[in-house]
C-alpha cells in the first residue's frame, strides 16, 4: 500500500500542535501515512500574515473563549489525553525551542527532543524560554542540552527555521497546526479528519 506523507506544520507555543503530536502516533499506526515534522516559528507567521493568537483575538470576546477550552477539553475526552494543562508561563517565546527543532533533526533526535519539550510545556508547565530551564529539562530526559543550545546560535540553523517560516507563509499558512496534503493546505487539530481522508490513495 502507497504510503502519503502529510507535511506537519507546528510550534512548541502552540496547545493545539501538541495536542496534534499527542494522537499522530494512532493516525501513523492505522492509516498509510507519515507526518513529517516542519518546525516553524508562529510569531514569524503571524508577524507576516497580519494574525493574531487566538487569546489575543478574542480576549474581549468571553463566550468565544469559554467555547474554545470546551472544544480543547472535548478534544482531550476523544483521544484520551488526560495530561495536558495550560502553561502558567504562556505565552512562552519559542524561538530558541523551534531552532532547537531543527537542530534536533540534525543531530538525529528530534523525537525524542520533541517528547522532551512538549511535556516540559504542556504537562510540567515548564518556563522554556528560560535557558537554563531549557537546558536542565533536555539533560534530564538524556539529550545533548549544552550541543543543541550551542546550535541554537549556529547560523545554518537560523536561517532554516527562517526558510521553514517564510515558504509556510508563502504557501498560505497563517497559523499552527498547519498541514499540507501534496499542496492541499488544512489549518487546526479539528482538521485532521479531512487531512487523513485527503491522504487516503
Amino acid at each position: 500500500m502507497t504510503t502519503t506523507h502529510i507535511e506537519y506544520l507546528f510550534d512548541f507555543g502552540s496547545p493545539n500542535s501538541y495536542l496534534v503530536t499527542r494522537v499522530i502516533p494512532e493516525i501513523e499506526a492505522s492509516e498509510p501515512v507519515i507526518f513529517d515534522h516542519i518546525p516553524v516559528l508562529l510569531g514569524g507567521i503571524f508577524k507576516a500574515t497580519g494574525n493574531r493568537s487566538p487569546a489575543d483575538a478574542f480576549a474581549g470576546i468571553a463566550a468565544k473563549l469559554a467555547y474554545e477550552e470546551l472544544e480543547l477539553q472535548r478534544y482531550c475526552r476523544r483521544h484520551g489525553i488526560a495530561d495536558y494543562r495550560m502553561n502558567p508561563h504562556f505565552p512562552v517565546n519559542t524561538l530558541n525551542l523551534m531552532r532547537g527543532a531543527v537542530a534536533a533533526q540534525h543531530l538525529g533526535v528530534f523525537p525524542a527532543y520533541e517528547e522532551t519539550v512538549n511535556l516540559a510545556m504542556w504537562r510540567e508547565g515548564l518556563k522554556m524560554d528560560d535557558p537554563e530551564v531549557f537546558v536542565a529539562a533536555l539533560d534530564a530526559a538524556g539529550l545533548p542540552g549544552i550541543e543543541i543550545a550551542a546550535k541554537c546560535q549556529d547560523p545554518a540553523i537560523k536561517a532554516e527555521l527562517v526558510a521553514n517560516t517564510e515558504r509556510a507563509v508563502a504557501r498560505g499558512a497563517f497559523g499552527a497546526p498547519t498541514f499540507f496534503v501534496g499542496d492541499e493546505i488544512f489549518f487546526g487539530k479539528d482538521r485532521l479528519g479531512d487531512v487523513i481522508e485527503a491522504a487516503r490513495p
